[in-house]
């Protein structure tokens, strides 16, 4: 993993250059395929980043947009992270974009196994990714302590979506696999704060105790965008 790390005074001046970053990864792989696709993180730490990103002049009409992990509950519920970005990442020159739900709208089955299973058939891998961090070192939803961790975090894994279940979390999530992030082209992480910048070092330091560390290790570049 070769990891550079860029910081900046401000969290807007982080998701300002992130969302440059992203914008012209998007435009070099259209300009080499039909289509590109991006996959972005939830929570509310990236809502500046979708809000700029949203208004990048490209061509988005030929953008698929995925999140790297949900929650499985209804779209509609407090949680899901569907909602946030229909509502800050889908809109002006974005909303031209193709979204590609990994839990659809009118799911009626939320059972993790027929969830992923749908999802799966029409995943497309992403061509840039932009992940999150947690404060216990979580990436995606790539838990410490999640009964299915050291299937999702094998470097065999064959398959680019799993379940897993967060002990520390509530809600069963559907998540990329740790194989299948370090298979993607443009890499980025976003981390905000002095504390859980602190745990990015110690993750580095220590990848096989956080999810984060050994998920950097197993990809190849990486840049991680950081405000205090």
């Amino acid at each position: 993993m070769a990891a550079t790390f860029h910081a900046f005074d401000t969290p807007i001046e982080c998701a300002t250059a992130l969302a440059k970053a992203v914008a012209q990864d998007l435009r070099a792989t259209l300009a080499k395929q039909p289509r590109a696709t991006l996959a972005v993180s939830g929570g509310r730490s990236p809502v500046s980043f979708f809000q700029i990103l949203s208004r990048a002049d490209l061509d988005w009409g030929s953008v698929d947009i995925i999140l790297a992990d949900e929650r499985i509950v209804p779209t509609n519920h407090a949680d899901s992270n569907t909602a946030l970005v229909q509502q800050n990442l889908l809109q002006n020159r974005a909303a031209a974009a193709r979204w590609i739900p990994l839990v659809e709208d009118d799911a009626a089955d939320l059972q993790p196994e027929r969830t992923v299973r749908a999802a799966s058939a029409h995943y497309r891998r992403p061509d840039v990714l932009v992940l999150g961090m947690g404060a216990d070192g979580h990436t995606a939803s790539l838990f410490p302590q999640s009964p299915q961790l050291a299937a999702a975090m094998s470097p065999d894994c064959a398959q680019p979506l799993m379940y897993t279940e967060p002990v520390t979390a509530p809600h069963g999530r559907i998540s990329l696999t740790a194989a299948e992030i370090a298979r993607v082209p443009h890499l980025y992480l976003a981390i905000g704060g002095v504390e859980k910048k602190a745990v990015y070092e110690r993750a580095i330091g220590e990848p096989e105790t956080y999810p984060v560390g050994k998920v950097l290790r197993m990809a190849g570049e990486c840049g991680v965008y950081y405000a205090d």
